[in-house]
């Protein structure tokens, strides 16, 4: 008989523990650290699909966005940005948006789906900035809306991103485009790896995933979304590129024509100035400025040794320097020179005042002790309070 209340409650504390319950504990903490890393394994991710006049497909493109995501522990964010849709994209998009609306729908590890909707056609690297500035995700994944882009390669980019790298582009190895559309396509791949540098075999491809921070650095306008690899490795980014599977187009047409050719190649030539001389634009006006400086004076000093020569020997017939076309291009060049060398510092000038601090360079990690003995000492000592 147990006379003290409070050994009764002593009692179980001190009941030898079975070799089931210490089989079901071990069980248990088993299967709570298989939760807690199957939700370490779990990754945000958002994905920005630009449509114009893609109703046909958008629909079936969401489900199967959804369904690789709930297979791969992906928790998805989607965002449909309509560029100026003519036909009933949006109210595609309305549909879809009401359906999956909240979080964790269907417990498909679902975010959301987003709709943006423009006034008219903006293009394509401003569907994608719109679409940037909404995203939650760690990781954005740039997708096309015409089903060409196969969402099983979703897993394989994130991996490529866990290697390391911070964009990793689509290739498209096997085409099922319209030769047309193919060629200039790897003319240009070859210009923009040649010029820039970047290594990609496909600069085109709309599917790209990149780290979450790279849209906050990189500014997206006019045709610019197919440099983003190029702009990002500009400023320290390591892109890198898979090979994915390509589909032929089952609805619609595509939007490619020549003059979305010629807008690429111009892009590219302001796309090689920045890259390589925004900064330090002298260095580009500069370097033509004094050839032409060197090449006029050389030019004036021969000739004006040729008339001192031609003065001095009665045997040389006299020299006229204003006979002599070349003397006057000379004088061209060297003013010519001299205009290059001076917009070349004009140049410095606008950059040294528009350009801010974050515009030169990009923060991959920082470190700090600062405050860790502070904090030590304070454990460590006892303060003086005061009275």
């Amino acid at each position: 008989m147990v006379d003290d209340p409070s050994d009764v409650d002593d009692v179980p504390s001190r009941m030898p523990v079975s070799g089931a319950s210490l089989g079901n504990d071990v069980t248990t903490q088993s299967l709570l650290a298989g939760e807690r890393n199957a939700k370490q394994r779990i990754r945000n991710v958002s994905f920005i699909i630009p449509t114009l006049n893609e109703y046909e497909s958008i629909e079936e493109l969401h489900t199967r966005i959804l369904s690789v995501c709930k297979e791969h522990q992906i928790h998805a964010q989607v965002v449909f940005v309509d560029d100026g849709s003519t036909d009933s994209t949006w109210k595609v998009m309305q549909k879809l948006v009401e359906n999956h609306a909240g979080t964790n729908h269907a417990g498909t590890n679902h975010a959301g789906t987003e709709a943006i909707r423009f006034r008219r056609n903006f293009g394509k690297a401003a569907a994608l900035s719109a679409g940037a500035e909404i995203c939650t995700g760690e990781i954005v994944i740039t997708m096309d809306a015409d089903l060409q882009d196969d969402p099983q390669e979703i897993p394989r980019f994130i991996q490529k991103l866990d290697e390391g790298f911070d964009v990793v582009s689509g290739w498209k190895q096997v085409r099922h485009d319209p030769l047309h559309k193919v060629f200039p396509s790897r003319v240009f791949n070859w210009l923009v790896s040649s010029l820039t540098g970047v290594k990609l075999h496909d600069h085109n491809c709309g599917f790209k995933a990149y780290r979450r921070e790279i849209f906050d650095e990189v500014e997206l306008y006019g045709e610019r979304h197919r440099f983003i690899p190029v702009l990002a490795a500009a400023r320290g980014w390591k892109p890198s590129e898979i090979v994915v599977e390509h589909h032929a187009r089952r609805f619609g047409h595509s939007k490619y024509g020549f003059s979305r050719m010629i807008k690429g190649f111009l892009d590219l030539m302001t796309i090689y100035l920045l890259t390589g001389f925004s900064s330090r634009p002298l260095h580009l006006i500069g370097v033509g400025g004094m050839l032409f400086f060197a090449l006029g004076g050389v030019g004036i000093l021969s000739l004006s040794i040729w008339w001192v020569i031609s003065r001095l020997i009665e045997s040389f017939d006299p020299v006229h320097l204003h006979e002599k076309a070349i003397f006057y291009y000379c004088i061209l060049a060297v003013l010519l020179g001299a205009q290059f060398l001076l917009a070349g510092l004009l140049a410095e000038l606008v950059v040294a005042r528009t350009h801010g601090p974050r515009d030169t360079f990009s923060i991959s990690e920082h470190l700090s002790g600062i405050g860790r003995g502070a904090a030590n000492q304070s454990d460590g000592e006892p303060q003086e309070q005061s009275s």
